[in-house]
């Protein structure tokens, strides 16, 4: 469990640090747009009020509440889960990412009513329209990891 917690703690922090520096430190919210290496990497500045693709994104708080205590209720599950099961160092290090990316955007929800994102890729003619952030890939990633590696024999 050391390491969920670990693991959970370097992806909320630099989540957040990465969260800071682009929207305060470089002022991302104000320039709404920074080129990086176009088209393939920008940033782009996006108020996610919703779920994914900025779903249910109403704008109520009854919303913004209800998606941080969803956000909570299925981090304390999957602690719970790998707690109570044998995941193997695979599953700890899946269920910390998709924890830490969970509570990071559970952070900016308190913080500014909505998730921050700002990453863009684009390529081969297609210009992507959404952004998302390091939390989200984190959970992302870890739900599949959670998905590979837990399981009884899947669990290495």
């Amino acid at each position: 469990m050391r390491l969920v917690f670990w693991v959970g703690f370097w992806t909320f922090l630099v989540d957040q640090a990465t969260k800071y520096l682009v929207v305060h430190a470089m002022d991302l919210r104000t320039l709404g747009e920074i080129e990086v290496l176009p088209p393939f990497l920008n940033l782009r500045m996006a108020w996610n009020y919703g779920i994914n693709f900025g779903l249910f994104s109403q704008g109520s708080d009854i919303v913004r509440w209800v998606l941080i205590t969803v956000a909570l209720v299925i981090s304390g599950a999957v602690l719970w889960w790998v707690h109570s099961e044998d995941t193997g160092k695979r599953g700890f290090i899946a269920a910390g990412l998709l924890v830490g990316g969970a509570v990071g955007n559970v952070v900016d929800r308190i913080l500014y009513g909505g998730v921050a994102d700002f990453l863009n890729m684009s390529c081969c003619g297609f210009d992507n329209p959404y952004a998302f952030n390091v939390a989200d890939i984190a959970v992302f990633a870890g739900a599949i990891g959670m998905v590979l590696f837990t399981g009884g024999k899947n669990a290495a």
